[in-house]
């Protein structure tokens, strides 16, 4: 079998003309993925929208509801900062499916990708951040829930840190949170993570990936996990309108060789995501993206998985 990838037609969700972020790289992800040949469309996997009750596990039933429903008042709807809609709706339910059935099918190969998710900046009660509900959280603890997996690392590389994830597992020693971000970034107030790495603005590709070979060894070896779920931000790219580094897309190549390298050697089965990136060229932000999908397929074939 080749490389799972999770995949939605649904993702694309219309939003007003003029937005600042547009939807559609979800789409055009999928299409680049085939057109470049990095993979068939035998390795798409279709998720479902979770049931609630897995929702439940990490967001509250209110907001849960006022969300669907579109009742949430406007300061709440204003933190999110995606306008409200029956089809981002049912794009946000099926994105965090896409993250559960991502992490059950890296459980049985080794590694599986998801061609959105992500959204780590959604806590319990509210959405920040253009994060509704907390995917890698819920499909963490539907994971335990299920009794597929009991130690998880959240490895978020995204260059904003993973607030809403940090502050959900703030006292749980079963899933460890780690956040390597640009330190002058949103969200101005900071949680604390298991462990938090700030990167100083402007860093480059060789500063970025010692700084990473630093911690991801020891992390794995120290915690190990039962599964590692990867948020592979591109935001930290130079060319991104939210990111403050600097990395090119050869770094973003090298960094996601290196967490998918270290992890699968290791043994650590890996569940990634795309996590943030905003550019005003879709076509270049879409490619950015691809890059984690083009690193895990040559991953996938090197090990044989």
């Amino acid at each position: 079998m080749d490389l799972p990838i999770i995949y939605h037609p649904d993702y694309v969700a219309p939003l007003p003309e003029g937005h600042r972020f547009p939807m559609p790289k979800f789409g055009k992800l999928y299409e680049m993925l085939l057109s470049d040949r990095v993979a068939t469309p035998e390795q798409f996997h279709t998720p479902n929208p979770p049931p609630q009750d897995w929702i439940e596990l990490v967001h509250t039933p209110d907001y849960i509801q006022a969300y669907c429903e579109g009742t949430l008042d406007s300061k709440a709807q204003r933190r999110i900062g995606l306008p409200w809609s029956p089809a981002l709706v049912n794009r946000t339910c099926t994105a965090v499916g896409g993250t559960v059935l991502t992490a059950q099918l890296a459980l049985k190969h080794g590694l599986a990708c998801n061609t959105a998710g992500g959204t780590h900046h959604a806590f319990p009660s509210y959405g920040s951040g253009f994060c509704v509900f907390n995917d890698l959280a819920i499909a963490s603890r539907v994971l335990q829930h299920l009794g597929l997996a009991q130690k998880i690392l959240i490895l978020d590389l995204d260059v904003h840190q993973g607030d809403g994830t940090a502050f959900i597992f703030q006292d749980d020693n079963s899933v460890f949170t780690f956040s390597m971000h640009c330190e002058v970034n949103f969200p101005s107030t900071k949680q604390k993570s298991d462990l938090d790495v700030p990167l100083p603005m402007g860093m480059d590709d060789e500063a970025y990936l010692q700084t990473l070979a630093k911690y991801l060894p020891d992390l794995l070896s120290d915690f190990q996990p039962d599964l590692v779920f990867y948020d592979a931000g591109v935001d930290p790219h130079v060319g991104d309108r939210l990111g403050k580094l600097a990395l090119t897309d050869t770094g973003i190549y090298c960094r996601e060789m290196q967490v998918l390298s270290t992890c699968v050697a290791a043994g650590y089965p890996v569940a990634a995501v795309i996590g943030g990136g905003y550019a005003d060229d879709l076509d270049g932000l879409v490619y950015r993206h691809s890059i984690l999908h083009r690193a895990a397929s040559e991953v996938y074939r090197q090990y044989h998985l």
